[in-house]
């Protein structure tokens, strides 16, 4: 029996997945299977950590709400929550989503401070 040369198809796939798992530590990057389980693994991991990351950020945006909401109306001597604020902001249709809400209450606390006056006003709510 002659003995057959293989394609260079092969080759190439093998030699792509390389150049793919070329950062992965031992095994990872240097066997054929290896590598394709590594790469199946990791492009799993990416899409549900780009959800995930949506979520993250949500959450920590409405703990810096929350945060500004309770600092402001502890002055005051009132208790008031990020829920309260987000309804009455709704209700009175001044509506900005929550990374913008964030980003103003770190880099302009008199901006927030200045919303947070309307909506005591718009809620009755006795200032000092």
């Amino acid at each position: 029996m002659t003995r057959v040369r293989r394609g260079y198809i092969a080759q190439r796939r093998r030699t792509k997945m390389g150049s793919f798992a070329s950062n992965f530590r031992g095994a990872h990057s240097r066997l054929s299977r290896a590598m394709v389980q590594q790469k199946r693994r990791s492009l799993v991991s990416a899409h549900r950590d780009r959800k995930r990351q949506k979520r993250d950020f949500r959450r920590l945006w409405i703990t810096r709400i929350n945060a500004a909401i309770r600092e402001i109306f502890v002055y005051y001597n009132l208790y008031y929550n990020y829920s309260q604020y987000i309804h009455e902001l709704y209700k009175n249709r001044l509506i900005l989503n929550r990374k913008i809400l964030a980003q103003i209450t770190i880099f302009n606390r008199n901006c927030f401070s200045m919303i947070s006056n309307e909506i005591m006003k718009l809620v009755r709510i006795p200032l000092k």
